[in-house]
């Protein structure tokens, strides 16, 4: 199966957002609304591609974008391809500004998400909007804020391939890690993280390869093949590099345990841009604490 990424962005004016009419495409989306953006060009950035998007599609300059979710979505026109969806909060320059809608668009409106008619959006815009029905598990206990997905279409069988990734805010500071589980024909089946207090980047992606691998477990894989884009973590966990942080030993301990309870499994590294994935989950877990606690 085939995997696009997609990134579209949540344009507010009070309480509305903005949707754009599409004047090109297949017949399921032609002439039908969706949030603005598109699919990110090879090694793009997802805040570059939306920051092109809001000025090529829209004529909109960017300021600020903030993570808001990461969904997957099979395209029901053509069951070959997977889109996975980073969500964004956008904030755009509007003063002096008019909306000017590139060919690929005829019209605009603007609308509160409750009042928009699921007739005139595209299928990937309703799950966008959370106007169609999520399957999507979150539980706060106390600072610690669970993330857990489960993507029900494709099926895991016993190769998985895992990408984790663990972030901290300063470095020591708040940090999260997350992880991405795909079948052997690379469709998402599973993602999650979890918030992990303040520690360091070390630590955070330590955690992010335990979480998929407990996870891997739970669901019955029997061989694993990781990509992580910490390089040093791939070797320490390779026997490559030694351990020389004594406060890594207790977590990679932990995991040596953790793989002999599966048949194989191998790390490999990869570039941060192809870890966008387990990095969004990082962060939007990290996004949903510091909500928490500003409440």
């Amino acid at each position: 199966m085939k995997q696009l990424i997609s990134v579209r962005a949540i344009i507010r004016d009070d309480e509305r957002i903005l949707l754009i009419k599409r004047a090109s495409g297949r017949k399921s989306i032609l002439g039908k609304y969706e949030l603005p953006g598109g699919k990110l060009s090879y090694g793009e950035q997802p805040e570059d591609a939306l920051r092109r998007y809001a000025k090529d599609e829209i004529g909109l300059i960017m300021q600020s974008a903030r993570l808001f979710d990461v969904l997957t979505y099979i395209d029901h026109d053509d069951r070959d391809i997977q889109y996975t969806f980073i969500l964004y909060t956008v904030s755009v320059d509007t003063s002096g500004q008019r909306l000017s809608l590139s060919q690929n668009y005829s019209d605009f409106i603007w609308e509160k998400p409750v009042d928009v008619d699921q007739q005139k959006l595209t299928e990937s815009s309703k799950l966008l909007l959370g106007i169609s029905q999520q399957n999507i598990q979150k539980s706060i206990k106390g600072t610690e804020v669970i993330h857990a997905e489960s993507v029900l279409d494709p099926e895991l069988g016993s190769h998985a391939i895992i990408y984790s990734d663990g972030g901290s805010r300063g470095n020591p500071g708040p940090s999260a890690s997350g992880f991405i589980i795909m079948n052997h024909r690379e469709e998402v089946v599973h993602q999650g993280g979890m918030y992990i207090g303040v520690t360091t980047n070390d630590q955070a992606e330590y955690h992010g390869v335990r979480l998929g691998l407990e996870k891997a477990l739970e669901a019955g894989v029997k061989i694993v093949d990781f990509r992580m884009d910490s390089l040093m973590v791939v070797n320490q966990l390779t026997g490559a590099y030694k351990i020389k942080n004594s406060e890594l030993w207790p977590i990679h301990e932990h995991i040596k345990e953790l793989i002999k309870k599966f048949e194989k499994v191998t790390f490999s590294h990869v570039r941060r841009e192809f870890n966008q994935l387990a990095d969004g989950m990082v962060n939007k877990i990290l996004n949903a604490h510091e909500e928490q606690n500003e409440v």
